[in-house]
Formats: C-alpha cells, sequence, structure tokens
C-alpha cells in the first residue's frame, strides 16, 4: 500500500523569510561554492601529499576514488530527503524530520560549533599562507595574525552582501587554482615522472601496505564542504533538481580531480618511493613539482594562488556557517534577528555580521593565547571539525531510514533503505579510523580526548535545550525546528 501512496513534503516555517533570499542560484554556481570549500590547491598541496606520507603506499588514487564512491552513497539519501524537507538546515532538518527533535536540535548545534571552529582552523591556514607570500616576493614581514583579520574583514564585507557577489568571487578563484593544478598534472605525465609512468598508484595490492586507514581518514578530511550544498536551497532556482545535481556534481568533480592529481604526484616522485618522499617534507611537494616539471613561473603561481585557495574556503564556509544560523533562528532555535533577509541584498546579513564577530573573537582569544597557527590551531580545530561532520553524516543516515520506515516517504528502496544502510557502515568504519587516530590530528591523547568531550557537549546542548523546552514549555517545543 505505502507504494502508492504520494510522498509527504513538510512545511517550512520561515518559508516567507527565505522566499526573500535571492533564488538565482544554478547548478554551476552552487558546484562553484561547495568545490570552493573543499579548496582544490590547498588539498592539493597539503592533504594530498599527507595521505601518501601517513598510509606508506602509492596508492593514494584509490583511496580517494574510494571516498567519492562512499559518498555518492551517503548523496543518495541525504539529496532524497531535500524532496520532503524543504528547510535549507540540511543535516540537522534531515535528523530532526527522521529522530525527532531533540536528536535534530543536538545536531544543529553540532553542525554549527565544527563549521565555525573549522572556519576559525582555516583563517590561521589563511593567514600564514599570505604572509609567508608577502615575505617571499615583497620581502614584507607581516604577522600571521594581521593577514588573517585581514582577510576576515574582506570575507565580512562579501558575507553581507548578495551570495550571487560570493558566487563570483569563488568562481575566479576556482578556476585559477583549478587550473594551476591541472597544468603541473599533464606537465608530470607528459614529461613522464620520475622514471616513466607507471600504474603502480593504481594497483589494489597496494591498496593495504603501511597504514591503509590513515590514507582512507586524510582522503575523507580533503572532501569536508561537499555537502554544504544543501545549505543553499533557498537561493537555489529549482531546489529539487539543482541540489542533488548540484552534490553529485561537486562529489564527481571533487573525486576525480584528487585522483588525477595524486596519480600525478605519485609519478612525479616516482611511484616506488612517492610516500618516503612525502614524508620528507609533505609541505613542498606539490611547489616542488611544479618547479621541476612546470617551471618557476607555475611555482610561483601555485605559491600565490594556495592563498586565493584558501580564501576561497574561508568564504564560502562563512557563508555556509550564516544560512546555518538564518534556518536556526527561523526555527526559533536562535534569536529571531538572525533569521532576517536584508531587503536590498536578499541575504541573511545580520547572520554574516555574527559570523564576523563570533570567529573574529574566538581567532583574538587563540591568538592571544599564542597558540601555534598550524601545530595547534589549525591542525587541532580542523581535526575537530572533520569528526564532527562525519557523525554528522552518521546520523543522517540514520535519519533517512527511520524517517521513511515510518510511512513518511514512498521512494524506491535502494534510496531510502539500502543506499542509507550502506553509507552507514562504510562511515562507521571511517569514523572508528578517525577516532584511533585522532591523536595525529589533534596533537596527542589528551588533546583527543578534549575534542570527544567538546563534541559531545556542543550536541548535549542542543538536545538539552529542546529536551528542557518539551519538559517545561510545550507551545515553545512545538515551535523548534518545526519543518
Amino acid at each position: 500500500m505505502s507504494a502508492t501512496r504520494e510522498p509527504q513534503a513538510t512545511v517550512d516555517p520561515s518559508a516567507d523569510k527565505a522566499a526573500l533570499l535571492h533564488r538565482g542560484l544554478g547548478v554551476g554556481s552552487i558546484v562553484f561554492m561547495v568545490v570552493a570549500a573543499v579548496a582544490p590547491l590547498g588539498a592539493a598541496c597539503a592533504v594530498i601529499p599527507l595521505v601518501f606520507a601517513l598510509s606508506g603506499n602509492p596508492t593514494a588514487p584509490l583511496y580517494f576514488i574510494g571516498a567519492a564512491v562512499v559518498l555518492s552513497v551517503f548523496a543518495v539519501g541525504f539529496t532524497l530527503m531535500s524532496r520532503h524537507v524543504r528547510n535549507a538546515g540540511a543535516f540537522y532538518s534531515y535528523v530532526q524530520a527522521g529522530l525527532g527533535k531533540v536528536a535534530g536540535a543536538g545536531t544543529a548545534s553540532l553542525a554549527l560549533a565544527s563549521y565555525v571552529i573549522l572556519l576559525i582552523a582555516l583563517y590561521a591556514l589563511l593567514g600564514v599562507s599570505a604572509s609567508a607570500a608577502l615575505e617571499q616576493y615583497l620581502g614584507l614581514d607581516v604577522t600571521w595574525w594581521v593577514c588573517s583579520f585581514g582577510f576576515l574583514a574582506l570575507i565580512a564585507l562579501l558575507g553581507y552582501r548578495d551570495i550571487e557577489v560570493s558566487a563570483k568571487v569563488l568562481g575566479v578563484a576556482l578556476v585559477l587554482e583549478g587550473c594551476v593544478v591541472l597544468v603541473v598534472d599533464l606537465a608530470v605525465l607528459v614529461h613522464g615522472g620520475d622514471h616513466g609512468l607507471s600504474a603502480e598508484p593504481l594497483n589494489p595490492g597496494h591498496l593495504f601496505d603501511g597504514a591503509p586507514g590513515l590514507g582512507l581518514m586524510f582522503a575523507f578530511f580533503a572532501f569536508v564542504g561537499f555537502e554544504a550544498t544543501a545549505v543553499f536551497r533557498s537561493e537555489a532556482k529549482d531546489p529539487e533538481r539543482t541540489i542533488p545535481r548540484a552534490t553529485y556534481v561537486a562529489v564527481a568533480i571533487i573525486g576525480s580531480l584528487y585522483a588525477f592529481t595524486s596519480f600525478a604526484m605519485a609519478n612525479g616522485l616516482g611511484a616506488s618511493q612517492a610516500a618516503t618522499v612525502a614524508g620528507a617534507d609533505p609541505a613542498t611537494v606539490m611547489q616542488g613539482l611544479a618547479g621541476r616539471y612546470a617551471g618557476s613561473v607555475v611555482e610561483d603561481a601555485v605559491i600565490l594562488l594556495l592563498v586565493t585557495s584558501v580564501f576561497a574556503c574561508c568564504l564560502s564556509f562563512h557563508n555556509v556557517v550564516s544560512r546555518y544560523q538564518f534556518n536556526l533562528a527561523n526555527g526559533r532555535v536562535l534569536p529571531a534577528p538572525l533569521g532576517e533577509v536584508h531587503p536590498k541584498h536578499r541575504a541573511p546579513s545580520r547572520s554574516s555580521v555574527v559570523v564576523t564577530v563570533l570567529t573574529a573573537t574566538i581567532l583574538a582569544a587563540l591568538t592571544a593565547a599564542g597558540l601555534d597557527p598550524i601545530v595547534e590551531i589549525y591542525t587541532w580545530l580542523s581535526g575537530a571539525a572533520t569528526l564532527g561532520i562525519l557523525l554528522l553524516m552518521l546520523l543522517t543516515s540514520v535519519a533517512v531510514v527511520a524517517f521513511h520506515q515510518r510511512g513518511k516517504g514512498a521512494d524506491p528502496v535502494w534510496n531510502s533503505v539500502v543506499a542509507p544502510i550502506l553509507a552507514f557502515a562504510a562511515l562507521s568504519f571511517v569514523v572508528y579510523m578517525v577516532l584511533d587516530n585522532l591523536d595525529l590530528l589533534v596533537g596527542g591523547r589528551t588533546a583527543a580526548v578534549w575534542v570527544c568531550i567538546g563534541l559531545a557537549v556542543a550536541f548535549a546542548i542542543g538536545a538539552g535545550t529542546a529536551a528542557m523546552a518539551r519538559a517545561s514549555s510545550p507551545e515553545r517545543y512545538a515551535g523548534i525546528l518545526e519543518n
């Protein structure tokens, strides 16, 4: 009987506010925003060399392909929920629809905390990258945090305005960094690599050599941000078509680019010695390959565009956090003023201002504490954010199945049950690997424990708030995250 029932779409109480947002984003614009969020050149310079170094084998392309496959399966249930839940809250909206308001509120606070700390980590990386570029090319000795706050001010201005302005800026930055990555990749392949092209990076026989769990963990880290497509639902031309298409296109582009780049990198270093060479100095692998195979001009472009790459990443996540707050305000979780739309820019400008003030305050506190911008701020916070986002994906996979098992959707079994269960199983393994190696990301076992406690507290704050409202104020509880 359920197979003939029409899908029931829930109603978004913030529809009037959301309708005021600019609704001109197509698949291309959203893909630009999302792919920029994963910073392709930043990943090529930092993450891909680490996959080689920490896994101890040359099969990095297979790890990225595997991550893309798992996330594509996850996206089946993730995008399906956008048909039933017309709220742009993504993770928390879907968890609320499937597991209830308490779990939804906990997911909302965990998501907000994860993206905020990731944004702060990126500002630290951006400051260091810009400071190094200024010193190398202009001879200026500018402290990293001065650069960070300078870019933070620029992002505050862009985030306050129409989303199309940000999309255009991100589009230019993404095209430039994507081109330079491909130039280096093609130069390596045209020159035949270190000692002839080899298919060893694609040999599954080496997949479990060394420490494959570490390689897989960092491969997933490179995809963080792809899930932000659903956050821009209120600003998409045709959300029910645009969001799924943008999600699959983003995963395909990211996975293909990383797999191709890691294949070229393995051959450029020499497949048999890629892990050893990358492990010696992973931070300079991409620049070294650019200078060796494509010339000094391209090497300079890599160094300079690394700054724009991380800048684009910061801008994208700033917009993501702004829209999370906007939707939470209209879901009666955060103060109502954060749910207002600017009459001219048609953007959640008040929310954007709050994101600016929040990130600036926390970054200033960490700077005043004397923490190292890379070893401590970037590494610790990005590690914590990665774990938080993986946990959000796990909760979402469970919520998709629960939502449909309660008869709230009449969708194919593959989309509503099988794919989410497969995604849950695969992501559970990844989470296990992250927990088992979390000390490598955040600087020790003690820090790893505190990260886990922090994420648990973030979830508990939201869940606890909803639970107390249910017990003390049924009327207020009824309005929380009502989709």
